[in-house]
């Protein structure tokens, strides 16, 4: 867009009026300074400082497995799917600490490994790793 000066009549302003655009930019500028800190949803805390220290000793986790035929062991001991809640409720009230883990036969119906899992929830363990093998 070009436009005539005053002084001379022959002579054609080729300036872009820019002040616009900047108009524009700073509202934009300003809509994402105060947009910004909302998109975080985390919570900020300081954390304390502290010396650093080892990590816990879990000790031997105890292993839950069912085998092809669909038979649950505790740690290689044969457990019937009804005396397994009472048994993993007594060890953990014995140790909530202990670690367990779930390893199951692939070829074994998901019925039985799901009956198995809730057991383990029912009896009050939140510390369970589900092993599985690696490509």
């Amino acid at each position: 867009m070009a436009f005539s000066s005053q002084s001379d009549g022959d002579d054609v302003l080729s300036e872009i009026n820019v002040t616009p655009l900047v108009d524009v930019m700073l509202v934009l500028l300003v809509v994402f300074i105060v947009t910004a800190p909302l998109l975080n949803n985390a919570i900020h805390v300081n954390l304390p400082k502290t010396a650093a220290t080892k990590e816990p000793d879990p000790g031997k986790p105890v292993t839950i497995s069912v085998n092809a035929e669909g038979n649950v062991y505790i740690d290689k001991q044969a457990v019937t799917l009804a005396a397994l809640e009472p048994e993993l409720k007594s060890r953990h009230d014995a140790n909530p600490e202990l670690v367990y883990h779930l390893s199951s036969d692939e070829s074994v119906k998901y019925g039985s490994v799901a009956k198995v899992m809730a057991a383990i929830e029912r009896s009050g363990i939140t510390k369970l790793a589900v092993i599985t093998q690696s490509n």
